[in-house]
């Protein structure tokens, strides 16, 4: 049996208090297509030494975005991930699991599994900040715009009319939250502290990152870049559904190609209506 076919199953502690039955699932899977040796570490550190110890067996992880993200940085600190394509099985409540769905893993424990035996080693982007921290999916500072409301029932409506009946004033709208930056885009000024921004967004999108920056009542601004640098007023930023303590700086820097996920065979491609003219 090759390499390809020998599977180190590392299982997430949470993975398993939270939905063992998936767990399972994904285990009678995989043991059923490849040689399979599963680990049940119950912490971080023993999830660490597992993967270290993994040798010429390729990595497993079921468990949900921040167990794929632990992976992704425990390979990266240990200048490996470039030379193997990792799996994930993902398993865990629906909103922790939005960056395996993004980045186009199954979200079934068995169409996972399956991809993880069945599909191909896919080369994927990578942001990498100065304090040696990485990012799969974005980074985002500033809110958000929130979702839309569901609309409300007849009986909410009635209700609404009458306590707006009932109201001597309405309070004003509070303002828009902005942040004062400087924010510079390999080497080029986009912004400084003097010109606030609602948000700034960045993603690795074909080895440069996607940047937009979004003023108040002004059309956001695009570029695409190697680097970005951040500076100024304490600041946190959102990224991989974690969010970064208060700081003055952070650079981060696309490295391309820099690590494979192993995904789905993609569909091939219809042919067009037609054809060629028979001869």
């Amino acid at each position: 049996m090759s390499d390809h076919d020998q599977l180190l199953v590392i299982v997430d502690p949470v993975a398993r208090r939270n939905d063992g039955e998936s767990v399972r699932i994904a285990k009678d899977v995989l043991s059923a297509a490849a040689e399979t040796k599963i680990c049940l570490p119950d912490g971080p550190e023993e999830f660490a030494r597992a993967l270290a110890r993994r040798g010429a067996r390729r990595p497993v992880v079921v468990g949900d975005d921040r167990a794929l993200l632990r992976t992704v940085t425990l390979l990266h600190r240990e200048r490996t991930l470039a030379r193997g394509a990792l799996s994930v099985v993902p398993v865990g409540t629906p909103g922790s699991l939005g960056l395996a769905r993004s980045l186009g893993v199954p979200q079934g424990p068995v169409g996972a599994a399956r991809a993880v035996v069945e599909g191909v080693a896919r080369r994927l982007d990578l942001l990498v900040d100065d304090g040696d921290g990485v990012v799969l999916g974005g980074v985002r500072i500033g809110m958000a715009a929130p979702a839309p409301a569901p609309p409300p029932s007849p009986t909410m409506w009635n209700t609404c009319r009458t306590l707006v009946r009932t109201l001597v004033r309405v309070p004003a709208q509070r303002g828009t939250r902005t942040h004062r930056l400087r924010v510079e885009a390999d080497g080029v000024l986009l912004r400084d502290l003097d010109d606030p921004v609602e948000s700034l967004t960045l993603r690795p999108l074909g080895g440069v990152a996607e940047v937009v920056v979004r003023p108040p009542h002004a059309p956001p601004v695009r570029v695409e870049a190697r680097t970005l640098t951040v500076s100024g007023p304490l600041f946190r930023y959102d990224a991989d559904s974690r969010t970064s303590p208060p700081l003055a700086r952070r650079t981060w820097t696309v490295r391309e190609a820099a690590w494979s996920l192993t995904l789905p065979v993609l569909p091939a491609p219809s042919a067009p209506p037609g054809g060629a003219d028979e001869t």
